[in-house]
């Protein structure tokens, strides 16, 4: 079996990308941009503008290519840009609508997803408000902390908990009126 170095081969396209090879730079598009697609995806809910944010994302990628450090996963690199170009975009159309509102912070019994399908979840959380839907996926799809999340919105900590708070208690209510549905279609 013979044993192939995916990381020295990433680190060869990404050099020749950086040099403006077409090529390399349409093998590292091919690699990634369907997982980037639906990361453009969970913030906005029309495809063809998740589809234009990829490319603006990507055009930003190869602009920028020459300062990624191979200091951590260049998916990673990727996805942060993304996630930023959407964030952006949301902010130029004046959709996010982020509140200060203190509210009660306590873990209410959630019901399983577990026979849900992907389509189903991605659904409900594009039915959020697009202020609930970006903290949420921060947070619970990305993985940000909400330090970092008041920083990248420019809003404080506990607003960023807040508005994670109601997405949760807003997709229960929307999970369990789905479920409803569902059963009484039945």
């Amino acid at each position: 079996m013979k044993i192939i170095n995916l990381h020295n081969q990433q680190k060869s396209l990404i050099k020749k990308a950086i040099a403006n090879n077409r090529e390399a730079q349409q093998q590292l598009f091919e690699q990634h941009s369907p997982k980037m697609l639906g990361v453009c995806r969970q913030y906005v809910k029309d495809l063809h503008h998740a589809e234009d944010l990829l490319l603006q994302g990507f055009l930003k990628v190869f602009t920028n290519l020459h300062k990624f450090e191979h200091k951590g996963s260049f998916e990673g690199w990727i996805r942060r840009i993304m996630v930023n170009t959407c964030i952006s975009y949301l902010r130029k159309k004046n959709v996010i609508n982020l509140s200060d509102e203190d509210y009660v912070f306590n873990d209410a019994a959630t019901e399983s997803l577990e026979n849900t399908a992907v389509e189903d979840i991605q659904k409900l959380i594009d039915q959020l408000p697009e202020g609930y839907k970006m903290v949420f996926n921060l947070f619970a799809i990305e993985g940000y902390k909400h330090s970092e999340i008041a920083t990248q919105l420019g809003i404080t900590e506990s607003t960023s908990k807040s508005q994670l708070f109601k997405a949760r208690k807003l997709l229960q209510q929307n999970y369990i009126r789905m479920n409803k549905a569902v059963h009484e279609d039945k």
